[in-house]
């Protein structure tokens, strides 16, 4: 087998953070009509000229080249509720997801779900994901399988839940622990498998319980933290009545130990000034999720702010609170969270907050999320436009911004070409 690859296509991310609002951003690092070298799976270079013979040569001309898409917050198991009709985070919670979720307690279905994921996610051009699985300890066995047989970069751990949770979901803070501790030996560090401890948000999780997650976030070095926070000001009401000591949602984390720079808290709508500082002293990130809030009217996420007090902010679909696993649709929805509240987000800020911005935020910028020497070949290969509309307004762009600016807001995964991992193509339009 050929281990060197180059791929001849117009060759766009993003070198650091270009900011909100900056379209004139020296960070966009562009090269059109440009050969990517691929070789053991790893970015070997660029360049003009055509590589010679020993390089399996696929001439992508007049098509656009981006690092795959990193997801910072998606559950795997909600593909099974995604578009369900009328409710709010906490009764959506009770009426769809939990049930769904019960039936992950079976090996095959587990598996299946697990698998069916991995591709869709693929077939969205995202090469990496932080991954809720459920309570069960098959649904974290599963997902970290799959992930190995796609060879794709995978965040996950089991959900821990103790309380106000349906019995069939719930565990305890001995049985929860002692799987934990089998899931992290096991995995964590095999290959591109990583462990987070995952206490799905502060109401279902009793003191002890957050207590113990914070405990092995401590004592197995690197493993993550990923959990839900201040979403809904119904749920912020809850934690306050049921942790009264804590001074605010986010301050439960922080006085359980589950605060520190690979900690993953999706949504972040509802938080104060306090709280942001906790945060970028922490160095803890907000995965903003925008079809998720939007669709179950949970609020707008202050990205500004968040951005004035220096903390990470990347991009996550969420799902089935979510509308899409598409990360091109999530941009083009943040852009419009942003713009309800008086802020231009580009489409260089998007794009950085779901590769190089992502994977920075994860402590794992050498790895994924651009198109640097040496990161691992996870590619997305995209039409520049996709169906007569789009096609006509991309023959109209008059600079880069505007034609990748068209790209995020009319397309989708339609758009998607070609997904490779670690060199190794993985998905194909038909």
């Amino acid at each position: 087998m050929n281990n060197r690859l180059a791929l001849r296509a117009d060759l766009l991310d993003i070198t650091a953070d270009p900011g909100l609002s900056s379209v004139d951003a020296p960070s966009v690092r562009f090269d059109p009509d440009c050969w990517l070298l691929v070789e053991d799976g790893r970015i070997a270079g660029r360049t003009r000229e055509t590589p010679g013979d020993d390089w399996d040569k696929r001439d992508f001309s007049g098509r656009l080249l981006l690092p795959g898409f990193i997801d910072t917050h998606v559950h795997c198991p909600q593909l099974d509720v995604i578009a369900s009709h009328g409710e709010a985070l906490l009764p959506w919670l009770e009426r769809y997801v939990f049930p769904a979720e019960r039936r992950f307690e079976e090996a095959v279905a587990a598996r299946e779900g697990a698998d069916r994921f991995l591709d869709l996610l693929l077939a969205h051009g995202t090469t990496s994901a932080v991954v809720f699985p459920t309570v069960h300890k098959v649904s974290v066995e599963s997902l970290f399988q799959a992930a190995a047989g796609h060879g794709m970069r995978l965040i996950t751990g089991k959900v821990l839940m103790d309380r106000h949770v349906p019995d069939y979901l719930s565990d305890d803070v001995v049985s929860a622990r002692a799987d934990c501790v089998e899931l992290i030996e096991r995995w964590h560090g095999r290959g591109r498998a990583a462990y987070a401890l995952t206490p799905r948000f502060a109401p279902t999780s009793t003191p002890a319980q957050l207590s113990m997650a914070g405990e092995l976030l401590s004592r197995y070095p690197g493993t993550y933290m990923h959990t839900h926070v201040a979403e809904n000001r119904d749920e912020v009401g809850w934690v306050a009545s049921l942790f009264p000591e804590a001074r605010s949602y986010l301050d439960v984390y922080a006085s359980h130990g589950l605060l520190n720079e690979r900690s993953v808290l999706a949504h972040g709508i509802w938080l104060d000034d306090a709280d942001r500082a906790l945060l970028a002293d922490s160095g803890a990130q907000v995965a903003h999720c925008p079809t998720s809030n939007l669709f179950l009217g949970s609020g707008l996420l202050d990205w500004a702010r968040l951005q004035a007090a220096g903390v990470g902010v990347s991009l996550a679909t969420d799902v089935g609170a979510g509308t899409t696993l598409s990360m091109v649709r999530t941009l083009a929805e943040a852009y419009k969270v942003q713009a309800l509240q008086g802020v231009k987000l580009t489409a260089w800020k998007a794009l950085y907050a779901a590769t190089r911005g992502a994977a920075r935020a994860l402590q794992l910028e050498s790895e994924i999320g651009s198109l640097d020497m040496g990161a691992t070949a996870d590619l997305a290969l995209w039409d520049w436009a996709h169906g007569p509309l789009a096609q006509h307004r991309d023959r109209l762009a008059r600079e880069l911004h505007e034609r990748v600016f068209a790209w995020m807001t009319l397309g989708d995964e339609r758009n998607l070409v070609s997904a490779w991992v670690a060199g190794t193509e993985r998905w194909r339009r038909a």
